[in-house]
């Protein structure tokens, strides 16, 4: 998962680096493991700052005042395909054809496919594993055919129609094309999010403009008129103009749910949905789910959330359920989001680093503890130990998800199929793998329901991490076998420590 932003201002002199460097900020959950600012500045000249780190360690003072002109791309990253090196932080460049940078939040499914192609029939060299790499030199040789040596809104159009009939997976995309103007589009069935809006200019006529991952970033920056970007659709915004066109229309449109149950931050709307109220919804349905099983045998004194995701569902269950709510674990907020830190001794270790129980909200308690999700069962397992330690009675665990039984192959990089705790196992099993005394998940109608009440137009999601359906359709036993073998943990550890670093236009040193 990737959190990608893009701006230009209606004033040529004025900097957007500081709003880029915001927008990273608000956006640090969705990744971070690399941060990068590409801007454009006077006669189409790119400057760049990328790297390895948290957005307030890539980008210092004196790395931020190189970084002239007034529009550009961002990125914050974490890996779902390559490796964790330097040279794979994004934006990515390619000068040929015009100067283009990209940003790219995803994953592409056939990228065996396009490597292939880019090599022996587009002669493009990839010097990366990163599919976004790829994406982008996929894009550039479609722009190479036009032949022209200035091109046009069409010509972009055109560019991307050819690329949504050969990219297959998720992709929400942020471009710039060097002294022409900034561009979006997301995958045809709107897999991953991007919004877009505009700003009446404080210092001259006409309007800023931005893409981002999500609202906040409009929301906090004073944009207007803020909307999605469609599935399947390019929007283009050059000095002179905003073009938008939906090149395809799908008849699944299909949002990844996983971005309302964990990914996205509360205060953000993605596809017309408030994430925050969709969390609520769910603690509603949670909420019938513990009463039905555990029906007269209810012996729950408290409702405890896992910080911070699970705080909207867990209020709204104790409020259903008639039970008080209890903030019973301090967190650290200089710790990393553990689900996506590499290695299980490592996730183990953060998770009692990152929370302390306190022993005043568990002791002599039966306790529910309530979380977003349970992945590998990891954190799971030391949240409940933790709650044990301090005098818990009983431990009950509910998830605002349904059990995760099969990996994600749209940009989330789950692990492997054999490290989800779920997988192959019943609730009991997960109770007794975890410690917990009772396991609760919700129910997939009900986490769909939870969502699409809030925008009933959108008639699916993405919950192919619970049911195991891949909506792209070209996803095969092959490829999943594939990706089984690059995230185990023993892959990922081979990938944290490369031998060797491949040459990036990077400048993070």
């Amino acid at each position: 998962m990737c959190g990608i932003s893009a701006l230009l201002l209606a004033d040529s002199s004025q900097a957007a680096v500081s709003e880029l460097l915001e927008s990273l900020g608000l956006l640090q959950h969705r990744g971070q493991d690399a941060a990068g600012i590409v801007t454009c500045g006077h006669k189409g000249r790119l400057f760049q700052c990328k790297g390895n780190g948290m957005v307030r360690d890539v980008f210092t003072p004196q790395r931020l005042v190189a970084l002239s002109g007034y529009m550009g791309v961002a990125h914050v990253r974490y890996p779902t395909a390559g490796t964790p090196a330097d040279s794979e932080a994004q934006p990515f460049y390619v000068n040929s054809p015009y100067g283009i940078v990209m940003g790219h939040n995803g994953n592409l499914t056939n990228d065996t496919e396009l490597r292939h192609f880019l090599d022996y029939d587009a002669h493009r060299h990839i010097n990366t594993d990163s599919d976004s790499e790829l994406l982008l030199n996929i894009f550039a040789n479609n722009l190479q055919k036009t032949g022209k040596f200035r091109i046009n809104e069409q010509d972009i159009f055109s560019a991307t129609q050819a690329l949504y009939s050969e990219c297959k997976g998720a992709y929400a995309v942020t471009a710039m094309l060097a002294g022409f103007g900034i561009i979006g589009f997301r995958d045809p069935h709107g897999i991953r999010p991007l919004v877009f809006g505009r700003r009446k200019s404080l210092t001259t006529s006409g309007y800023d403009y931005m893409f981002a991952s999500e609202s906040v970033v409009l929301d906090a920056l004073d944009f207007t008129d803020i909307e999605d970007v469609l599935p399947g659709e390019v929007v283009i915004v050059s000095r002179h103009a905003v073009s938008r066109r939906r090149l395809v229309v799908e008849e699944r449109i299909t949002p990844c749910i996983f971005e309302y149950v964990y990914f996205a931050r509360p205060d953000s709307t993605i596809d017309g949905i408030p994430v925050y109220n969709a969390r609520l919804d769910m603690g509603v349905k949670l909420a019938r789910k513990v009463r039905q099983v555990m029906g007269d045998k209810m012996d729950i004194d408290v409702v405890i959330p896992v910080p911070d995701t699970s705080r909207a569902a867990a209020l709204q269950l104790s409020h259903e359920l008639g039970l008080a709510y209890r903030e019973g674990f301090n967190k650290n907020r200089y710790i990393g989001r553990t689900f996506i830190m590499p290695g299980q001794e490592m996730r183990r270790k953060n998770v009692r680093r990152k929370l302390n129980a306190m022993p005043t909200e568990f002791k002599g308690l039966n306790v529910l503890l309530v979380d977003d999700s349970i992945v590998r069962g990891t954190t799971s397992q030391e949240i409940i130990q933790m709650a044990r330690d301090v005098g818990a009675k009983k431990v009950y665990f509910a998830s605002a998800a349904p059990a995760i039984r099969y990996p994600n192959v749209y940009g989330i990089d789950m692990p492997s199929i054999k490290e989800l705790v779920a997988s192959g196992n019943s609730d009991d099993d997960v109770a007794a793998e975890i410690g917990a005394d009772l396991v609760f998940f919700q129910d997939i109608a009900d986490l769909v329901d939870s969502c699409r009440r809030f925008n009933p137009a959108i008639k699916e999601f993405d919950t192919s991490v619970f049911d195991g359906r891949y909506v792209t359709g070209d996803v095969s036993a092959k490829y999943l076998q594939k990706l089984e073998d690059r995230r185990s943990d023993a892959a990922m550890q081979k990938k944290t420590h490369p031998t060797s670093e491949a040459i990036g236009l990077h400048n993070y040193k």
